[in-house]
């Protein structure tokens, strides 16, 4: 793992979208595995800008995202899909016959949804870089403390926690999901290069769990441990917990250096230099 700790929401947006846009210069149809919640929204954000200002193009690229909910209408502005055409979608040259969801429709059999959205990220040749938030239970995807460090793509019941964060996200008289597809750990760790976001002091304990804390499924995040390509992208008050904060700054610095020394900006990052094809 590498944690960069930028001061504030904003400036991890801009650091998370100077890798988004690095891997979109190395790869034009890059697949990129995209994440749903508050946290991702300044990135999209960001990334919309730079679009519009013609910096990027998702012209050729295609996306996966972590999950969909279960059970709810079609076209309803809860669904997953609703969200990322009003952040993302709606507002980029992304094909939307690009952009999968692991969307149960009507009479599906929610347990077939998992193994064909795995089928499909693999006929696109997987996922390039993945972008993650991280619960305040731990959780990546919807998958809950407790999951298996093996799980694919499946059918998850939410915990009582994550509902109570994401309600929210209804009015009172919505019948709030208590089910959702969503990749699994292992098809996660796949991904060939992943961002976890962060941001604000009521991720910080997930987040020292995650970085720090033993290897465990009651941690689903501590799973990324695994990964030799994981970049945390987090803000002072989601790193306040972490027992080695000073370190993780100063070899931030010191890889900064290294960086600009040999060439501008990220696209001598040593983090990019395999080939992805």
């Amino acid at each position: 793992m590498e944690l960069i700790i930028p001061p504030d929401a904003q400036a991890v947006a801009c650091r998370a979208a100077d890798i988004v846009c690095d891997m979109m210069a190395h790869k034009a149809d890059a697949v990129l595995g995209l994440a749903t919640g508050s946290t991702p929204v300044p990135l999209y954000r960001e990334l919309v800008s730079r679009y519009q200002s013609g910096k990027i193009s998702f012209s050729h690229a295609s996306s996966f995202n972590l999950d969909e909910y279960v059970g709810l209408p079609p076209g309803s502005p809860h669904s997953f899909r609703q969200f990322m055409q009003e952040q993302l979608f709606g507002h980029i040259d992304l094909a939307e016959a690009h952009a999968f969801m692991p969307t149960c429709r009507h009479n599906q059999d929610p347990r077939q949804v998992g193994p064909a959205y795995e089928r499909l990220i693999q006929e696109r040749g997987g996922i390039d870089l993945q972008i993650l938030g991280i619960g305040r239970n731990g959780h990546i995807g919807f998958n809950e403390p407790g999951s298996s460090l093996g799980s694919r793509t499946r059918l998850k019941t939410l915990a009582m926690h994550t509902r109570r964060d994401n309600l929210r996200s209804f009015e009172a008289e919505d019948r709030q999901p208590v089910l959702a597809i969503t990749m699994g750990i292992a098809t996660i760790l796949e991904a060939r290069r992943i961002v976890l976001l962060a941001t604000g002091e009521n991720k910080a304990q997930a987040i020292a769990d995650a970085v720090e804390g033993p290897l465990a499924a009651i941690h689903p995040a501590s799973a990324l441990q695994l990964h030799q390509h994981v970049r945390v992208i987090i803000d002072e008050a989601a790193a306040s917990r972490l027992i080695n904060f000073e370190y993780y700054q100063d070899t931030f610095a010191k890889n900064e250096s290294i960086i600009q020394r040999h060439g501008e900006g990220l696209a001598g990052d040593p983090w990019f230099t395999p080939n992805f094809s």
